[in-house]
Protein backbone atom coordinates (compact mmCIF):
# COMPACT_ATOMS: atom_id res chain seq x y z
CA UNK A 1 0.00 0.00 0.00
CA UNK A 2 1.27 3.45 -0.84
CA UNK A 3 0.73 6.65 1.08
CA UNK A 4 -0.97 9.66 -0.48
CA UNK A 5 2.39 11.22 -1.23
CA UNK A 6 4.31 8.04 -2.09
CA UNK A 7 6.58 8.68 -5.08
CA UNK A 8 5.17 5.53 -6.70
CA UNK A 9 1.58 6.77 -6.50
CA UNK A 10 -0.14 7.95 -9.66
CA UNK A 11 -0.95 11.62 -10.02
CA UNK A 12 -4.33 12.44 -11.50
CA UNK A 13 -4.19 15.46 -13.79
CA UNK A 14 -7.31 17.08 -15.20
CA UNK A 15 -6.63 19.35 -18.15
CA UNK A 16 -8.97 22.11 -19.31
CA UNK A 17 -8.83 24.90 -21.84
CA UNK A 18 -8.72 28.57 -20.89
CA UNK A 19 -11.71 30.92 -21.17
CA UNK A 20 -12.58 33.13 -24.10
CA UNK A 21 -10.58 36.11 -25.37
CA UNK A 22 -11.49 38.81 -27.86
CA UNK A 23 -9.08 37.19 -30.29
CA UNK A 24 -11.02 33.92 -30.04
CA UNK A 25 -14.07 35.84 -31.22
CA UNK A 26 -12.34 37.62 -34.11
CA UNK A 27 -10.37 34.57 -35.22
CA UNK A 28 -6.88 35.90 -34.55
CA UNK A 29 -4.10 33.34 -34.06
CA UNK A 30 -2.79 33.80 -30.53
CA UNK A 31 0.01 31.29 -30.01
CA UNK A 32 2.52 32.85 -27.61
CA UNK A 33 1.03 36.34 -27.83
CA UNK A 34 -0.33 37.26 -24.41
CA UNK A 35 -4.04 38.02 -24.78
CA UNK A 36 -6.21 38.47 -21.66
CA UNK A 37 -9.63 37.01 -21.04
CA UNK A 38 -12.63 39.08 -22.03
CA UNK A 39 -15.67 39.51 -19.80
CA UNK A 40 -17.26 36.35 -21.13
CA UNK A 41 -14.02 34.44 -20.57
CA UNK A 42 -13.96 35.47 -16.93
CA UNK A 43 -17.56 34.37 -16.57
CA UNK A 44 -16.66 31.03 -18.12
CA UNK A 45 -13.82 30.61 -15.63
CA UNK A 46 -16.22 31.21 -12.75
CA UNK A 47 -18.65 28.66 -14.17
CA UNK A 48 -15.79 26.21 -14.61
CA UNK A 49 -14.87 26.62 -10.96
CA UNK A 50 -18.42 25.78 -9.92
CA UNK A 51 -18.26 22.58 -11.98
CA UNK A 52 -14.99 21.62 -10.32
CA UNK A 53 -16.05 22.12 -6.70
CA UNK A 54 -16.41 18.40 -6.03
CA UNK A 55 -13.29 17.28 -7.93
CA UNK A 56 -10.98 17.40 -4.93
CA UNK A 57 -8.09 19.21 -6.61
CA UNK A 58 -5.05 19.82 -4.41
CA UNK A 59 -3.40 22.43 -6.65
CA UNK A 60 -3.87 24.25 -9.94
CA UNK A 61 -1.14 24.48 -12.57
CA UNK A 62 -1.30 26.79 -15.55
CA UNK A 63 0.34 28.06 -18.68
CA UNK A 64 1.85 31.49 -17.92
CA UNK A 65 -0.05 33.10 -20.80
CA UNK A 66 -2.64 35.38 -19.22
CA UNK A 67 -5.69 33.83 -20.88
CA UNK A 68 -4.80 30.59 -19.08
CA UNK A 69 -3.31 32.01 -15.88
CA UNK A 70 -6.29 34.32 -15.28
CA UNK A 71 -8.63 31.37 -15.79
CA UNK A 72 -6.57 29.37 -13.30
CA UNK A 73 -6.55 32.20 -10.76
CA UNK A 74 -10.32 32.54 -10.86
CA UNK A 75 -10.79 28.79 -10.43
CA UNK A 76 -8.26 28.54 -7.60
CA UNK A 77 -9.86 31.45 -5.77
CA UNK A 78 -13.36 29.95 -5.96
CA UNK A 79 -12.06 26.54 -4.86
CA UNK A 80 -10.09 28.04 -1.98
CA UNK A 81 -6.78 26.74 -3.32
CA UNK A 82 -3.34 28.42 -3.24
CA UNK A 83 -2.28 30.63 -6.12
CA UNK A 84 -1.76 28.59 -9.30
CA UNK A 85 1.70 27.30 -10.14
CA UNK A 86 3.02 28.21 -13.59
CA UNK A 87 4.98 26.19 -16.11
CA UNK A 88 6.37 27.48 -19.40
CA UNK A 89 6.03 23.92 -20.65
CA UNK A 90 2.24 24.33 -20.71
CA UNK A 91 2.22 27.25 -23.17
CA UNK A 92 0.39 27.04 -26.47
CA UNK A 93 2.34 26.12 -29.57
CA UNK A 94 4.45 28.95 -30.99
CA UNK A 95 2.93 29.72 -34.40
CA UNK A 96 5.82 31.93 -35.47
CA UNK A 97 5.25 34.62 -38.09
CA UNK A 98 1.51 34.03 -38.39
CA UNK A 99 0.81 34.87 -34.74
CA UNK A 100 -1.45 37.92 -34.61
CA UNK A 101 -2.85 37.22 -38.08
CA UNK A 102 -6.57 36.65 -38.57
CA UNK A 103 -7.64 33.30 -39.93
CA UNK A 104 -9.46 35.16 -42.71
CA UNK A 105 -6.25 36.86 -43.85
CA UNK A 106 -4.39 33.58 -43.55
CA UNK A 107 -6.98 31.86 -45.75
CA UNK A 108 -6.29 34.42 -48.48
CA UNK A 109 -2.50 34.56 -48.19
CA UNK A 110 -1.79 30.93 -47.31
CA UNK A 111 -4.89 28.79 -47.98
CA UNK A 112 -3.06 25.51 -47.44
CA UNK A 113 -1.71 26.56 -44.06
CA UNK A 114 -5.11 27.96 -43.14
CA UNK A 115 -6.68 24.56 -43.78
CA UNK A 116 -4.04 22.97 -41.54
CA UNK A 117 -4.76 25.48 -38.77
CA UNK A 118 -8.52 24.99 -38.95
CA UNK A 119 -8.17 21.25 -38.42
CA UNK A 120 -5.23 21.74 -36.03
CA UNK A 121 -2.94 19.53 -38.09
CA UNK A 122 -0.03 18.71 -35.74
CA UNK A 123 2.32 18.04 -38.65
CA UNK A 124 2.16 21.57 -40.06
CA UNK A 125 5.23 23.81 -39.79
CA UNK A 126 5.33 27.53 -39.06
CA UNK A 127 8.10 29.90 -40.17
CA UNK A 128 10.05 30.91 -37.05
CA UNK A 129 7.62 28.82 -35.01
CA UNK A 130 7.79 25.65 -32.98
CA UNK A 131 8.33 22.30 -34.66
CA UNK A 132 5.78 19.53 -34.05
CA UNK A 133 8.24 17.32 -32.17
CA UNK A 134 9.63 20.11 -30.00
CA UNK A 135 6.10 21.15 -29.07
CA UNK A 136 4.98 17.63 -28.18
CA UNK A 137 8.16 16.86 -26.24
CA UNK A 138 7.78 20.09 -24.25
CA UNK A 139 4.21 19.31 -23.22
CA UNK A 140 4.82 15.73 -22.15
CA UNK A 141 7.98 16.67 -20.23
CA UNK A 142 6.06 19.38 -18.36
CA UNK A 143 3.33 16.96 -17.33
CA UNK A 144 5.82 14.40 -16.05
CA UNK A 145 7.60 17.10 -14.07
CA UNK A 146 4.32 18.27 -12.55
CA UNK A 147 3.28 14.71 -11.72
CA UNK A 148 6.62 14.09 -10.04
CA UNK A 149 6.08 17.05 -7.74
CA UNK A 150 2.62 15.89 -6.63
CA UNK A 151 2.60 12.08 -6.26
CA UNK A 152 -0.80 10.70 -5.40
CA UNK A 153 -2.59 14.03 -5.73
CA UNK A 154 -5.35 15.30 -8.01
CA UNK A 155 -4.41 18.41 -9.99
CA UNK A 156 -6.06 20.81 -12.42
CA UNK A 157 -4.04 22.06 -15.38
CA UNK A 158 -5.29 25.06 -17.35
CA UNK A 159 -3.78 25.25 -20.81
CA UNK A 160 -4.59 25.54 -24.55
CA UNK A 161 -6.33 23.71 -27.38
CA UNK A 162 -3.30 22.46 -29.29
CA UNK A 163 -1.76 21.31 -26.00
CA UNK A 164 -4.81 19.18 -25.27
CA UNK A 165 -4.45 17.53 -28.67
CA UNK A 166 -0.84 16.60 -27.88
CA UNK A 167 -1.86 15.03 -24.57
CA UNK A 168 -4.68 13.06 -26.16
CA UNK A 169 -2.45 11.64 -28.89
CA UNK A 170 0.29 10.75 -26.42
CA UNK A 171 -1.77 8.85 -23.88
CA UNK A 172 -3.74 7.02 -26.57
CA UNK A 173 -0.51 6.17 -28.42
CA UNK A 174 -1.73 7.82 -31.60
CA UNK A 175 0.67 9.13 -34.26
CA UNK A 176 1.91 12.62 -33.54
CA UNK A 177 0.87 13.62 -37.06
CA UNK A 178 -2.77 12.58 -36.59
CA UNK A 179 -5.25 15.49 -36.65
CA UNK A 180 -8.02 15.09 -34.07
CA UNK A 181 -11.65 16.10 -34.38
CA UNK A 182 -12.27 17.58 -30.93
CA UNK A 183 -15.47 19.43 -31.83
CA UNK A 184 -18.13 17.71 -29.73
CA UNK A 185 -21.47 18.60 -28.24
CA UNK A 186 -21.43 20.02 -24.73
CA UNK A 187 -22.05 17.29 -22.17
CA UNK A 188 -21.14 14.48 -24.58
CA UNK A 189 -18.70 11.81 -23.48
CA UNK A 190 -15.95 11.77 -26.08
CA UNK A 191 -14.41 8.41 -25.24
CA UNK A 192 -14.33 5.68 -22.66
CA UNK A 193 -11.38 5.42 -20.28
CA UNK A 194 -8.36 3.87 -21.97
CA UNK A 195 -5.00 2.79 -20.65
CA UNK A 196 -1.77 3.43 -22.51
CA UNK A 197 1.40 2.35 -20.71
CA UNK A 198 1.65 4.29 -17.47
CA UNK A 199 -0.98 6.77 -18.60
CA UNK A 200 -4.76 6.53 -18.47
CA UNK A 201 -7.08 8.98 -20.15
CA UNK A 202 -10.70 10.01 -19.97
CA UNK A 203 -12.04 12.82 -22.12
CA UNK A 204 -15.43 14.36 -21.46
CA UNK A 205 -17.26 17.56 -22.29
CA UNK A 206 -18.33 18.89 -18.93
CA UNK A 207 -22.01 19.81 -19.09
CA UNK A 208 -22.34 23.58 -18.98
CA UNK A 209 -24.24 26.46 -20.51
CA UNK A 210 -21.05 28.13 -21.76
CA UNK A 211 -19.58 27.42 -25.17
CA UNK A 212 -15.94 27.56 -23.99
CA UNK A 213 -14.13 25.89 -22.40
CA UNK A 214 -16.07 22.70 -23.01
CA UNK A 215 -13.43 19.99 -22.85
CA UNK A 216 -12.02 18.35 -19.75
CA UNK A 217 -9.24 15.82 -20.12
CA UNK A 218 -8.50 13.67 -17.08
CA UNK A 219 -5.53 11.34 -16.93
CA UNK A 220 -3.48 9.46 -14.41
CA UNK A 221 0.27 9.92 -14.72
CA UNK A 222 2.77 7.57 -13.15
CA UNK A 223 5.14 9.99 -11.45
CA UNK A 224 8.20 7.74 -11.48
Amino acid sequence: MTSRHDARAATTICVTRHGETDWNITGVLQGWIDVPLNENGRRQASEMAERFKDCGFARVWTSPLSRASETAEIVADVLGLPAPLRSDGLKERNFGLIQGMTKRDLSILHPGLHADIVRRDPACHFDEGESPDHFADRIIAALHEIAGRHPGERLLVVTHGWVMDVITRHVRQLPRTLALDMKRKTGESLCSPVTSGSWSLTIASTKSTCSMPSKLVSMSVNSI
